[in-house]
């Protein structure tokens, strides 16, 4: 499946106009800013570090839009129940 034609955007506000941002931009705009801010230092596991900024929050939200409901979280999520089980518990959101 090509993600990248899904419309995904984040409804972001500014003083002046509402405007809408694909999701891909903000995450590409966050990790510019990231490696912008290093001052040099190094880094490993950028791609670990990532993926658990954006889990947990994608897991909270999702379980909150579903009212708790994990075997529909998980449709939603494309992931097998057991497995959003075990990504719950290893964020304590169970």
């Amino acid at each position: 499946m090509n993600y990248s034609a899904l419309p995904v955007s984040i409804d972001t506000q500014d003083a002046t106009s509402e405007q809408s941002t694909p999701l891909r931009e903000s995450v590409k705009h966050s990790i510019e800013r990231y490696f912008a801010h290093l001052d040099g230092q190094q880094i490993t596991d950028l791609y670990d570090m990532v993926i658990c900024e954006v889990e947990e929050p994608l897991l909270q939200t999702v379980m909150r839009i579903t009212g708790g409901n994990q075997s529909l979280a998980a449709r939603l999520l494309g992931i097998s129940r057991g497995t959003l089980r075990k990504k719950l518990d290893q964020f304590g959101l169970l």
